[in-house]
């Protein structure tokens, strides 16, 4: 089946890779500052790459631009002005930009330069409002420089504000875990990002495993939160992801839609469809191999069907509602009879709901969801 790829949304990721200090439980690429910030020559590098990938995407809109990283409020909002006024030069900016900051780095005066500078969305990593737990997180920031960052984010124009909170924690109580939300809320954000604390390979806390909750414990933690969210009026559209006032977040939508998205700065990573082909790549991952390299085009592999199909799976599946089944053809270019055998086995599991429109995962399904994407391997 051919792609449409004018059908396609396509969404710009930008990583900013420094933070004051790696926490144990990050697995993301992001490196610790040890020196100066780099900024204008990481900002020149940015741009070569932005200008070496603009044949990929000429013509086609952006629905969504993400500042990750990494620690991106350690830039300068003349920094993050530069790079829009660079985009805005060759395709017009879309509707929502988001960057996500650090209690620990930002004070108002800086988050009134990211407002002016074009960012419409922020996204405060939080994690806990529990100084204990922000310790053993590793956070820089404590519980009162958590509430400022809030205020000063409000006081700079703000007004859709995503805060990231972690439950799961070691010697975590389920009235800890409703504190933190219950304070978060009282913050009125448009957004939270709720999502449980896992260990990853590459992190301090693989090394060094702190005691987490059981299994059956975390599950009650997580459903007394979520029938918190849902009393004060948030939708639980994805796996970690809750809006109010139906103001989801279009760029990681964008994502679990299997949307294409072009990624620039260290180790981001891209998926662009061209030609019936859903090509993947992704830069340099240390900063200063990216700073070498980043006016170069890099290598692109071209997705098998079966990783499409996994891929699909795997994002689509993350949302409450599902996809729709046209989705799957429209974004892979694959019949979906190719996979009915599989769906029809998820749903007589009762995993997926038997609905011949909607690719739905059941009240089960969201439970055990590893299990049900693992069939579609």
């Amino acid at each position: 089946m051919p792609i449409i790829t004018a059908n396609i949304p396509l969404s710009l990721y930008i990583h900013l890779p420094w933070c004051v200090q790696k926490c144990p439980y990050c697995d993301f690429n992001s490196h610790a500052l040890k020196a100066a910030l780099p900024e204008a020559d990481y900002v020149r590098a940015l741009l070569a790459d932005f200008d070496a990938q603009l044949p990929l995407i000429q013509g086609r809109p952006l629905v969504s631009i993400f500042f990750g990283g990494g620690t991106p409020s350690l830039f300068s909002g003349a920094a993050i002005q530069q790079v829009l006024n660079h985009v805005a030069k060759h395709v017009a900016l879309p509707p929502e930009i988001t960057l996500e900051a650090n209690p620990g780095t930002v004070d108002e005066a800086r988050f009134h330069d990211f407002h002016l500078a074009g960012v419409n969305r922020l996204s405060l990593g939080v994690q806990s409002l529990q100084d204990d737990k922000l310790k053993t997180l590793g956070r820089i920031h404590g519980r009162e420089a958590a509430l400022r960052a809030i205020a000063a984010a409000r006081k700079a124009g703000f007004d859709n504000l995503n805060i990231d909170l972690m439950f799961a924690l070691p010697d975590q109580s389920i009235d800890d875990a409703l504190s933190d939300l219950q304070t978060a809320l009282a913050e009125a954000p448009t957004h939270l990002s709720w999502y449980q604390l896992t260990i990853e390979p590459n992190t301090l806390f693989h090394h060094q495993p702190p005691v987490l909750p059981s299994d059956d414990f975390t599950l009650e933690m997580q459903l007394a939160g979520q029938a918190l969210l849902k009393e004060k009026g948030f939708q639980h559209y994805e796996v970690s992801a809750y809006a109010k006032g139906g103001l989801r977040c279009a760029h990681n939508l964008n994502y679990w839609e299997f949307g294409d998205y072009l990624g620039i700065g260290a180790g981001a990573h891209s998926k662009i469809t061209r030609d019936d082909q859903v090509l993947r790549f992704m830069q340099p991952k240390h900063p200063q191999s990216y700073l070498r390299e980043a006016h170069h085009a890099p290598m692109m592999q071209v997705v098998s069907a079966k990783d499409l199909v996994f891929e699909f799976m795997l994002n689509g599946l993350r949302l409450s509602e599902g996809v729709p089944v046209s989705l799957f053809s429209e974004r892979t270019g694959l019949e979906i009879s190719l996979i009915k055998k599989i769906i029809d086995s998820a749903v007589d599991r009762g995993l997926l709901e038997n609905n011949s429109q909607q690719l739905k995962p059941t009240e089960k399904g969201r439970l055990f969801l590893n299990a049900l994407v693992e069939m579609f391997l």
